[in-house]
C-alpha cells in the first residue's frame, strides 16, 4: 500500500470506537452525571488509560487534540474524546478501541466505583 493509500484509509477508519461494554458503560454513567468527555493524557500509571469526565469538566487547551465524537445509542449528544498532543503523535497510525475490565482505575474517572475501568486497545490502520 502507497503513502497516499494509507492516508486515505487512515482517514475513512475511525479514530476511535467502543466496545458493546464500554457503550453500556457509558450509558448507565449518562444516566447519573449527565453529558460526558474522555481525555487521556499519556502520563505515568493511570495516565494512560481513558479518563471519563462530566463533559466540561476536565479543562483541555492545545496541548490536546479532539479525536473523536463518539455516537452512544441511547446517549443524547455525543461523547467527546480528547488525547494529548504528545501522546497523540505515537498514536497517530493507531485506531484506538475503548473497552471495559474489571478493576479499579483512576480514582478521578467516572467508573472507578463501578468496580471496572475504561481501558484503550489499539490496532495499526490498515492492518
Amino acid at each position: 500500500m502507497d503513502e497516499e493509500s494509507a492516508r486515505a484509509l487512515h482517514d475513512e477508519v475511525p479514530r476511535v470506537e467502543l466496545t458493546p461494554a464500554a457503550a453500556d458503560l457509558l450509558r448507565r454513567l449518562r444516566e447519573t452525571h449527565g453529558p460526558l468527555m474522555f481525555h487521556q493524557s499519556g502520563g505515568c500509571c493511570d495516565g494512560s488509560a481513558p479518563m471519563c469526565f462530566p463533559a466540561g469538566e476536565f479543562r483541555t487547551g492545545d496541548s490536546d487534540v479532539l479525536l473523536a465524537e463518539l455516537v452512544v445509542e441511547g446517549v443524547e449528544e455525543p461523547v467527546t474524546f480528547w488525547m494529548s498532543r504528545s501522546q497523540y503523535e505515537v498514536w497517530s497510525h493507531t485506531r484506538l478501541i475503548v473497552d471495559v475490565v474489571e478493576g479499579r482505575g483512576g480514582g478521578f474517572s467516572l467508573e472507578a466505583p463501578e468496580g471496572v475501568r475504561f481501558l484503550t486497545r489499539s490496532r495499526v490502520v490498515g492492518a
